[in-house]
């Protein structure tokens, strides 16, 4: 949680001294966003995935072959960056304009949008090493590899940004210096304690093909969110810039509230896939409860900073007065959401941990791409205050079918993971 406030806190800063240096930046920040999640989501997954192979691995007592699974994560993770980041280049111009109509936002997205992405290396080869020391247990070092990495970034942003202490001012470009910069910190930290020699090439394809199986659930929730957010923002572009860019604000603090269901995300993985593995199903159950009763309490502080509070927080980060109108609005209808957004979320989470990916990926999809977007083109119709009601729908309907599936998993729990 530690890690995650941190990382959040740095999100936040990033943005407001982009905000600060120019209104288009801010913009720009807000369109990359989806890039920068299905990115994040490649990492991550293939991270989560090797994670619960190695938590798997550890719970029947075969320390080696969980090595072997985390000795293929470096090579991987590293052919999936390059393709991820030569496409990327490619394509961010087509994507800029996609996205904007205006010259200078354009001009932002692809400068932005191409050093985040290209110099990514960082942040892949981090979340590699980290899912491996936390499937052992060892949450410190990932914390503390998190927080300098983001205090790197919030110490270089103003720096670069505005060129002090004898920088070059760099603008936008310095910030996407300064977060790139972190990623490669924190990649640092980890390295050593992480990193693991690699197997024989002929175990490559299984592990591979296993890792891909166990990590595509998170891959597909986390790059389901890029799409997501991508079809809003062009929902959103059709009223104006200042909409997308309130979403876009939206984002940045909805990132800072949900560092208590983010971490327990990460935490109760490998301890579900333990106790799955070692047959363990009362303890699994357990970990799921307290893990929402956890997200529930503070998710409910989420809902009453939203709604009484949502001009202050826009305020943080733009004088412009559409956008905080506009977001005024859909913070506090938004924030209604907070709630059911906890299972929403942390339901396909635990499908995941005990292998039934199925079930996992089909919650993560029916609110993502089934939900979501479908959602937001209709409630636009009415008009932009009624998108907003886009977010408590879609999670109060994923949260039942969650529920439907727990209910279905529990009664049979091992014989409904063979059939998944």
């Amino acid at each position: 949680m530690l890690a995650q406030m941190i990382q959040a806190l740095y999100n936040i800063v990033d943005s407001l001294f982009v905000g600060r240096y120019a209104e288009t930046g801010l913009t720009a920040l807000s369109i990359v966003y989806p890039i920068q999640l299905l990115m994040i989501a490649l990492a991550v997954g293939l991270g989560v995935g090797i994670n619960t192979v190695m938590s798997a691995k550890l719970g029947i007592g075969k320390p080696e072959a969980a090595n072997a699974y985390a000795g293929v994560g470096t090579p991987l993770i590293l052919a999936v960056w390059l393709l991820f980041a030569g496409l990327c280049w490619a394509i961010m111009p087509a994507y800029a304009r996609m996205s904007s109509d205006s010259a200078l936002v354009i001009h932002d997205v692809i400068v932005y949008g191409r050093i985040v992405c290209v110099f990514s290396f960082g942040l892949f080869l981090e979340s590699i090493w980290t899912k491996v020391l936390q499937a052992e247990g060892n949450m410190k070092l990932p914390m503390y590899a998190q927080i300098i990495g983001a205090l790197t970034n919030i110490i270089l942003d103003p720096l670069l940004i505005f060129g002090l202490a004898g920088f070059p001012q760099l603008g936008i470009v310095g910030a996407a210096i300064a977060t790139v910069s972190g990623q490669i910190v924190a990649a640092a930290v980890v390295a050593r304690r992480g990193f693991r020699k690699s197997p024989a090439r002929s175990v490559y394809r299984h592990h591979i093909s296993q890792i891909f199986r166990l990590g595509l659930p998170n891959i597909l929730m986390q790059s389901a969110y890029t799409f997501y957010i991508f079809g809003l923002n062009l929902i959103l572009a059709a009223f104006s810039d200042q909409a997308v860019t309130a979403l876009g604000l939206y984002y940045k603090w909805q990132t800072f509230f949900f560092i208590p269901l983010g971490a327990m995300q990460t935490c109760i993985v490998p301890i579900i896939s333990y106790n799955y593995a070692a047959r363990n199903i009362a303890r699994c159950k357990k970990t799921l409860s307290v893990a929402m009763v956890f997200g529930f309490i503070f998710m409910a502080l989420g809902t009453l900073c939203f709604a009484l509070i949502p001009g202050p927080m826009l305020r943080l980060f733009t004088d412009n007065a559409a956008v905080i109108q506009i977001g005024i609005v859909g913070f506090r209808i938004i924030g209604i959401s907070f709630i059911p957004q906890v299972t929403a979320l942390i339901y396909p989470v635990f499908f995941q941990a005990v292998g039934a990916g199925l079930k996992s990926s089909s919650l993560t999809l029916t609110r993502t791409l089934v939900l979501f977007v479908p959602l937001g083109f209709l409630f636009s119709r009415f008009g932009l205050d009624w998108f907003w009601l886009t977010f408590p729908v879609t999670e109060l309907l994923t949260t039942l079918v969650g529920i439907w599936f727990y209910v279905q998993f529990i009664r049979h729990p091992y014989k409904t993971l063979a059939a998944a």
